[in-house]
């Protein structure tokens, strides 16, 4: 039997490496770490890149494993979720790895200008029914400005077609080069993709076993110019996602 909600919260109020900060928290005041996540976090000047809704913070954990001159932050509101990923940093000593608890829709208030170099979406829910929700969405974007430095990478690793037509879309409309886009990441085995395929989660793998290709892109985004959203129909997914919600009404395949 896993380990209750309760004791799990518990276990995140000690954990070190992770921060919690829900909005009730912020409007007391500006928030401690926002430009001093260098200083006072990591205690190094490396890259930081951010992880947006971790879940159980596999890929932010595995990929500090695997590149230990950045700093990987794993984001999520889900607190039970991200404790796997907090006490597997924990319990590896990993100096390259944070937590931060809170809702991605106010993520500007927690970075620095040009504080963060990277940012992660990972398998993140394609939100088909509105497109302010998506993390590659015109709305978002417009927030990543805050902190992400000029021309800073974001990347999009997911199994929705919708979610990744989507984002081509929002790049297209916005004159914004893909450095990277592939249909079907582990079909093409370059450099410029071996990031992307240095770590895969187990939902990832179960994705796969069941015939659906990963799709990965990669994009800087400028600190300048206005962002319009794309004005395009999209097909919905037409299959459900481990763990999210109901994405069209065929059932989950068995």
């Amino acid at each position: 039997m896993g380990k209750g909600k309760l004791a799990k919260f518990a276990d995140m109020e000690k954990n070190p490496l992770v921060v919690e900060c829900p909005f009730a928290v912020l409007q007391q005041g500006e928030f401690s770490l926002k430009g001093r996540w260098h200083q006072d976090f990591f205690h190094n000047d490396n890259p930081i890149v951010l992880e947006l809704g971790c879940g159980r913070g596999e890929y932010t954990v595995g990929l500090a494993g695997l590149y230990p001159e950045k700093n990987f932050i794993g984001i999520d509101i889900k607190g039970a979720r991200m404790w796997t990923g907090a006490q597997e940093a924990l319990r590896r000593q990993m100096p390259n790895v944070g937590f931060l608890r809170t809702q991605i829709e106010f993520i500007q208030h927690f970075f620095a200008p040009g504080e963060v170099s990277e940012i992660w979406c990972t398998f993140s829910d394609p939100q088909m029914k509105k497109a302010t929700k998506r993390l590659t969405s015109t709305y978002f974007m417009e927030r990543y400005r805050h902190f992400l430095a000029d021309k800073g990478l974001v990347h999009l690793k997911t199994d929705s077609n919708f979610l990744f037509t989507y984002t081509e879309e929002m790049l297209k409309a916005n004159n914004l080069p893909a450095e990277v886009c592939t249909r079907n990441l582990y079909a093409e085995e370059s450099e410029e993709t071996l990031e992307a395929r240095s770590f895969q989660t187990y939902y990832e793998g179960m994705w796969r076993d069941r015939g659906i290709d990963i799709k990965y892109l990669r994009f800087r985004l400028p600190q300048d110019g206005k962002l319009e959203e794309p004005d395009v129909e999209i097909p919905l997914d037409e299959y459900r996602s481990y763990n999210r919600s109901k994405r069209s009404g065929k059932e989950t395949a068995k």
